[in-house]
């Protein structure tokens, strides 16, 4: 590992670069997490539907309509244990090209580090933030953890330690599911474990009080954080990402079409196939099993289903390249959103807390599976147009914005 010398002040070549202008950013990874900001709506839809018993699926209602079954199925199959996977294969897609192009253009690995160490710590306290006064949910703290853990540990090693590494994980990952799933059986035949997850999670969205919300949002959201890196799932995408990221797969996807084909098909089928069976176990009178040990292994197959998420997009991309869709307003409009996917993550939790929990407007009381995809829907589609206008007016997202001056506070851009 190159570091710079003790003892002499910083070069030009040991600050770190200014962020990526827009123009040079690629089109599979912002296309991919614009529309995937779609199922991360639907996602949190089941959360705020607080007075629905819920089964062991997750916690989607026990009971419903027909609309209500098949948006849950929808989601179970789609959306589910899929999408937070995608976006770390993303987010480690996206820190892996931020070191690339500081490394090349002459920044020591170490200030690139350095600079990568700041930006998660700051990603951990817009997660508390965000936790705290919004959604106990939040995902940003989770992946700023993640960075902070595996940037030190595996940026700069080969290809082969990557690998060796990914397969480790998932080996690991795969018994974490397993023991987990049977003592869910275990706990769930004793009428416990389903019940109390839903308890903890929809505690501050239950409440009343929009002060006293906010010690169990917080609370919440401390056991996600280790969660998401204790299950292995998250990290395991990480290290896909930073591979992926190393062969340009995304950036190029023209040199790597069959890769990504395989990647699209068997990632999505798998994910797809375990979803489906633990949707019709859900939503009707068919018995597979347990449903704890079907939602294991949904959830597991869900890390091979986000990075096939990851590289459709790829080949969506690659189609689009030099053909008339691409400048199409669909794809223009959801290349914004991606380009400040963190706006629009944040901004979903300002119609889905003060619009249906019980400290707000109180309509999850009321409200069922498909009435809130419908506000899900509607509240991306929202997004979408924000993000539009502020690609038309050249401006950033402004999460991004108070990001990137936090992280980059120190480095100026050339000639200033």
């Amino acid at each position: 590992m190159t570091t710079s010398n003790s003892g002499r002040a910083p070069t030009a070549q040991d600050r770190p670069l200014p962020p990526t202008p827009l123009s040079e950013r690629s089109l599979a990874p912002d296309l991919a997490r614009g529309m995937m900001l779609l199922l991360i709506a639907l996602a949190h839809t089941p959360y705020f539907l607080y007075t629905a018993q819920t089964g062991a699926a997750g916690l989607h209602p026990l009971d419903g309509s027909v609309a209500d079954k098949i948006a849950q199925a929808f989601t179970l199959i789609v959306v589910d244990a899929r999408v937070h996977t995608m976006f770390g294969f993303l987010f480690a897609y996206g820190i892996g090209q931020m070191y690339a192009r500081q490394t090349a253009k002459g920044t020591s690995p170490l200030q690139a580090r350095r600079l990568l160490r700041r930006r998660h710590l700051w990603m951990i306290a817009f997660g508390a933030v965000h936790a705290l006064l919004l959604w106990q949910g939040d995902i940003i703290g989770v992946y700023g953890l993640i960075g902070l853990i595996m940037v030190p540990l595996f940026f700069g090693r080969s290809d082969r330690t990557l690998k060796v590494w990914i397969g480790v994980l998932l080996a690991l990952g795969a018994l974490i599911a397993l023991a987990g799933a049977l003592a869910a059986t275990g706990a769930t035949g004793a009428g416990g474990a389903s019940g109390a997850a839903a308890e903890m999670q929809r505690a501050s969205i239950a409440e009343a009080s929009y002060p006293a919300s906010m010690a169990p949002r917080l609370s919440a959201w401390l056991v996600q954080l280790v969660s998401g890196v204790a299950t292995l799932a998250l990290p395991t995408a990480f290290l896909m990402g930073v591979l992926a990221a190393r062969h340009r797969l995304l950036d190029e996807p023209g040199r790597h079409l069959v890769l990504l084909r395989r990647l699209a098909l068997w990632g999505i089928a798998a994910g797809w196939a375990a979803g489906a069976v633990l949707a019709l176990q859900h939503t009707t009178s068919a018995g597979f099993g347990s449903v704890s040990m079907l939602a294991g292994v949904s959830f597991f197959v869900g890390i091979f289903t986000g990075v096939g998420y990851a590289a459709l997009f790829g080949l969506v991309a690659h189609w689009l390249s030099g053909r008339a869709a691409a400048t199409a307003w669909p794809v223009r409009w959801l290349g914004a959103l991606g380009r400040r996917s963190m706006s629009g993550y944040l901004a979903q939790s300002l119609v889905w807390g003060p619009v249906l929990a019980a400290w707000g407007l109180g309509l999850g009381a009321s409200m069922s599976s498909w009435s809130a995809s419908v506000l899900a829907v509607l509240t991306w589609a929202l997004t979408v147009v924000g993000a539009a206008a502020l690609e038309r007016a050249g401006r950033r997202g402004p999460a991004e914005v108070l990001l990137r001056r936090l992280t980059y506070r120190s480095v100026r851009s050339p000639g200033a």
